[in-house]
């Protein structure tokens, strides 16, 4: 079932890569941006922590962002570690929650944004996020990014059209300052 505005996420428990599992017990009374990524070497998905990781003390003070790939835990570790990110990086190696909440794999898609926002997946392996020649994830899933309210349900959800595709930095930075 796609998530929808309203909705309120109910169940989330996931390895992370601090070494403790996450739940969504975390983000209680706080605002979040939990989004769905590909797999843990997708250049893409590397560029767009790394942004965040970047720009993350222009968020408004709490709030929260959870990441969540389509890879094993010691795979997700290796690609992700070297970006020191200062929110939560999980794990869904069984795609229970990609599963759950629809996250969408589209091989089109997959063509669309590799081909469309080439410039993007070149800058990416330019920084060195190059993807592994046999990914443990899937290279067609397409990104999810979900705006969560402090009282838990769900403001905003948007459905990525590609590969590279989410919320603008903007965007987020707005939802989580007001």
């Amino acid at each position: 079932m796609r998530i929808r505005k309203g909705d309120k996420i109910s169940s989330l428990n996931l390895p992370s890569t601090k070494g403790e599992d996450f739940t969504i017990n975390e983000l209680e009374g706080k605002k979040a941006l939990v989004t769905f990524y590909r797999f843990a070497s997708c250049p893409f998905c590397n560029l767009r922590i790394n942004e965040l990781t970047k720009r993350y003390d222009e968020l408004g003070e709490g709030f929260q962002m959870v990441a969540i790939f389509d890879s094993p835990i010691e795979n997700l570790k290796k690609y992700t570690n070297k970006h020191d990110a200062p929110f939560w990086i999980l794990a869904d190696e069984k795609n229970t929650y990609f599963n759950k909440y629809s996250v969408e794999k589209s091989f089109f898609k997959f063509l669309k944004g590799t081909t469309i926002r080439f410039h993007r997946l070149l800058f990416a392996m330019m920084k060195g996020y190059i993807p592994s020649m046999i990914p443990k994830g899937s290279f067609s899933t397409i990104p999810v990014d979900i705006l969560i309210g402090k009282e838990g349900l769900v403001e905003e959800v948007y459905y990525a059209k590609d590969t590279s595709d989410h919320l603008s930095f903007d965007t987020v930075k707005e939802f989580s300052k007001n």
